[in-house]
């Protein structure tokens, strides 16, 4: 019983932002665990192709697709590299930002930043809904700064703010299909993204003294996460925050 609840095998399951940090650890769980994946990338076609050559050896389900969701051509391409055939599952972990304080922020990083962040979960959403069937689940990634302040995060925490407002909609619009929509919030995990904060060092210092562990969340503590969101052992769950943070956000 347990393991039919928590199998993934046979699932169709999209990831956007599939192939570096977040992403790409929960791609690579999922895919070991037997879904057929298909992980979305910009850019980075090293990352994208390391991937896959990782997946292949392991004999899991994982095609990649180069697609720029900030675009509508993009977001196009995508949605016709998913191709007809029905989806279980479209985990959003795609994201972007410009982390500066506001008097250096114009109204193009604004669009820029809610133009990955949220407008192309959207915009997927919307156009990917027909192929959701019966008990598919759709998990956005978000992250502390949805609902807590911090330096050179205001673009960024916005947009996390307003995605995991449209997916309080979207589970009360969805649920007659049958479709789940929750939202997964790591705490602060070491990748590259890190490097984009001036002042990283410092903020990953301030995260490990706030954990009650005295250490970062891990990229396999938010797969196994997403893994659950994503398997009917999560059937009750709908607009659902789950925080994987091992206890860090409860201290402020």
């Amino acid at each position: 019983m347990s393991e039919h609840l928590f199998g993934l095998r046979g699932k169709r399951v999209l990831v956007t932002g599939g192939t570096r940090g977040i992403g790409r650890a929960i791609a690579a769980h999922i895919a070991r665990e037997g879904a057929d994946v298909i992980a979305n990338y910009a850019h980075d076609e090293d990352a994208a192709t390391s991937l896959q050559e990782e997946l292949a050896k392991a004999g899991a389900s994982l095609q990649v697709c180069r697609a720029d969701l900030f675009t509508p051509e993009g977001r196009q391409r995508l949605v016709e590299g998913v191709g007809a055939l029905p989806l279980s599952g479209l985990i959003h972990c795609a994201a972007t930002g410009v982390h500066k304080p506001l008097p250096d922020l114009t109204l193009r990083h604004w669009d820029y930043t809610f133009g990955v962040n949220v407008r192309s979960f959207f915009d997927l959403v919307k156009t990917l809904q027909p192929q959701f069937g019966q008990g598919s689940s759709i998990v956005a990634v978000s992250s502390d700064g949805a609902s807590h302040a911090f330096p050179n995060y205001g673009l960024v925490g916005a947009s996390k703010g307003a995605l995991e407002s449209l997916c309080r909609h979207l589970a009360i619009e969805l649920a007659a299909q049958g479709v789940r929509v929750n939202v997964l919030s790591p705490g602060t995990v070491m990748t590259t993204a890190l490097d984009a904060f001036p002042d990283k060092e410092a903020r990953v210092q301030e995260a490990m003294q706030r954990s009650p562990r005295g250490r970062l969340t891990s990229l396999e503590e938010v797969a196994y996460a997403a893994h659950f969101l994503c398997s009917d052992a999560s059937a009750g769950l709908n607009g659902h925050t789950l925080v994987v943070d091992g206890g860090q956000r409860i201290r402020g």
